[in-house]
């Protein structure tokens, strides 16, 4: 059964607080109509600081799309290898046992894939399989899991390498005035992660099953408007109440498996604020505590889109008390609206893997 191994997270250097936040908003936008609002809202996230990838006087400025884009694909080179190194370590494995590279990023463009990249710089293998995905943004980590899970079912031999690569802070838009894109401003972090998902042995959760679930005509409430200025974030203010839709989609999950959504071990989900939380314990009838991973991760780096689930799962194993064969829930959520999901149980087995050839 494959099973997903401790992820590998790291955030910049530069470290930008709530109250930080809040005086660049009233300094730069202080003719804004509806500053107030703006203000209230980035309060209201439970954000105490974000990790950015440049100084934020740097971050302010806007030297043109070319010039962020070359900012990503350069500072993904510098930065991934290393939280590739931390789970591969976590893992128990090298870069020739992996089969396939699965890739998810919404923040910058590169073609080929960084995968491509990664091969002729780590000593990958040449026939390893690349899946980059970069249009699901905040549900991409989530998904990145479930293909992993897919490829592994089909090839029981192969193990899995699950990368996030966020730097939110690239998006920007010192020009867009949109009270959804201020909101934005004070929420998304900058964040890397990565994590192995084993065909074979190791430590954590034991994939069990996954579904995706999208809420029909939703598809414009979170989007990107990609101009000459790059990729315009967009926020529609019904975006915190789409767990009133996806909790249901979650419980029917749970029950195919005969499992009560309600009564689980833990719960692995992404934060994209704090309304989503509280709503989706109201509406599956779970006590705050439970998401108290995500909650973390929320209130110390913000929301770091793809890479926030790999962080509370992080978070998890780091606690260390999940008792072996506890069951527990994944799932990420984000434009479409889209959630992706996965059941599995947390496993303490430690039996050597060979090296996946598929």
């Amino acid at each position: 059964m494959a099973t997903l191994c401790r992820p590998a997270v790291s955030v910049p250097e530069h470290v930008i607080t709530m109250e930080q936040t809040l005086e660049l908003a009233r300094t730069v936008h202080a003719d804004h109509p509806q500053l107030d609002l703006a203000l209230r809202l980035i309060q209201n996230t439970g954000v105490e600081k974000r990790h950015l990838l440049q100084p934020i006087e740097e971050t302010l400025r806007h030297p043109g799309f070319e010039h962020r884009n070359a900012v990503y694909e350069s500072e993904a080179k510098a930065r991934v290898p290393a939280v590739i190194e931390r789970a591969l370590a976590d893992a128990e494995l090298r870069p020739v046992d992996i089969d396939v590279i699965i890739y998810v990023s919404c923040t910058g463009f590169m073609m080929p894939s960084l995968t491509a990249w990664l091969i002729n710089s780590m000593g990958f293998r040449t026939d390893a399989r690349q899946v980059p995905i970069a249009q699901l943004g905040c549900a991409a980590g989530g998904a990145a899991v479930n293909r992993a899970h897919d490829f592994c079912t089909a090839y029981p031999e192969a193990n899995a390498l699950v990368v996030a690569c966020e730097f939110c802070s690239l998006c920007y838009q010192p020009t867009d005035l949109d009270v959804g894109n201020l909101l934005s401003n004070g929420l998304f972090g900058d964040g890397l992660a990565a994590a192995v998902v084993r065909g074979r042995g190791g430590r954590g959760v034991a994939l069990e099953r996954n579904g995706s679930y999208l809420v029909r005509d939703t598809e414009d409430w979170i989007a990107y408007d990609v101009r000459s200025t790059g990729f315009h974030f967009k926020l529609d203010r019904r975006v915190p109440g789409t767990m009133e839709p996806l909790a249901p989609a979650l419980r029917a999950l749970a029950a195919e498996h005969g499992w009560d959504a309600a009564s689980l071990d833990f719960y692995i989900v992404h934060a994209g604020g704090p309304r989503i939380l509280d709503d989706l314990g109201k509406y599956l009838g779970v006590q705050p505590e439970a998401f108290r991973f995500s909650r973390a991760t929320l209130t110390q780096y913000g929301n770091i889109a793809s890479a926030v689930v790999l962080d509370a799962l992080r978070r998890l194993f780091d606690e260390g008390s999940t008792r072996h064969s506890a069951r527990g829930i994944l799932a990420g959520f984000g434009p479409g609206i889209t959630a992706e999901m996965s059941l599995g149980r947390w496993t303490e087995a430690q039996v050597p893997a060979p090296a996946g050839r598929c």
